[in-house]
């Protein structure tokens, strides 16, 4: 009648003879093991997501750690004792590495690169910035995935992984680097050469912000050659890269003009004080 609720198809069937439906399912008929195994495979993967996730967050950490010890290099009395502190400090990442190496036995990478990707870019950072300070180049993706091939005879706990495809261990675990999480790394390397550079004219070293200023320019050149063809986060990271090679040459352009009337002492905080005028500007 008029006002009154619509009824549903399923109303017109008694509540119990619904239930009687239910109970006379076959839990080994075809459909349902299909379901069941499915369910399993589902399951499992959103498992591994999650271990691979909670790994690259540890990646993450560990890489942001071994950056802030870098940084001391310039003001540490003996810089080789810091290197060699960050050497050990990525061993212990590498491990980390070699775990969703071998999470990723067996299984396509891409079907869990977003939950690796943020770590990798991490180390691609760390390892980056540790290369250009031993020899203030540029390290290639070729020789960061030749750091990643792990063989048997470091073998360390694996108990916690999980290999569904494989019941032995192969003699080799690798795990490549791709181009995207290369370039996203290197594009934030550029704002540790940033603040290289500041912490560098404040301890009294003059030269290195000139070879930072080259070497920041050739990245960029680099960057504007692929442009808005690459992917979105790159072309992103690309305004971050020009903010940063901005600094560092205003800082240059300090130096050369202004350096021989200024204590190397207070450089530090001209620097400071340009790179706020500068943030300023770009924020209007």
């Amino acid at each position: 009648g008029s006002g009154g609720f619509r009824k549903r198809k399923h109303d017109n069937f008694p509540h119990g003879q619904r239930r009687e439906e239910k109970e006379n399912v076959n839990p080994s008929s075809a459909v349902m093991t299909s379901f069941k195994s499915f369910q399993l495979e589902l399951d499992t993967r959103h498992d591994k997501y999650e271990r691979l996730v909670k790994l690259s967050r540890d990646i993450t950490i560990e890489s942001k750690r071994t950056i802030f010890l870098l940084h001391r290099f310039t003001s540490a009395p003996n810089g080789e004792e810091i290197l060699n502190e960050s050497e050990v400090k990525l061993d212990a990442v590498r491990r980390k590495i070699k775990q969703v190496a071998q999470e990723l036995i067996g299984e396509d990478m891409y079907q869990f690169h977003r939950a690796i990707s943020p770590g990798l870019q991490e180390y691609v950072e760390a390892v980056s910035f540790q290369y250009f300070i031993k020899t203030r180049s540029l390290i290639s993706v070729e020789e960061i995935n030749k750091q990643l091939v792990f063989t048997a005879e470091d073998r360390e706990e694996t108990t916690n992984v999980i290999s569904n495809s494989h019941d032995k261990q192969p003699h080799t675990w690798s795990l490549k680097v791709t181009p995207v999480d290369y370039l996203l790394g290197v594009a934030d390397l550029t704002g540790e050469l940033m603040r290289l550079c500041i912490s560098s004219v404040g301890n009294g070293d003059i030269d290195t912000p000139f070879e930072l200023s080259q070497f920041l320019r050739q990245i960029y050149d680099g960057f504007t050659f692929i442009g808005n063809t690459g992917p979105y986060e790159v072309s992103k990271k690309l305004y971050t890269l020009k903010q940063s090679l901005a600094k560092v040459e205003n800082a240059c352009y300090t130096l050369k003009v202004r350096g021989s009337e200024i204590p190397k002492h207070m450089l530090a905080d001209v620097f400071s004080t340009k790179t706020e005028l500068i943030d300023q500007e770009e924020g209007l």
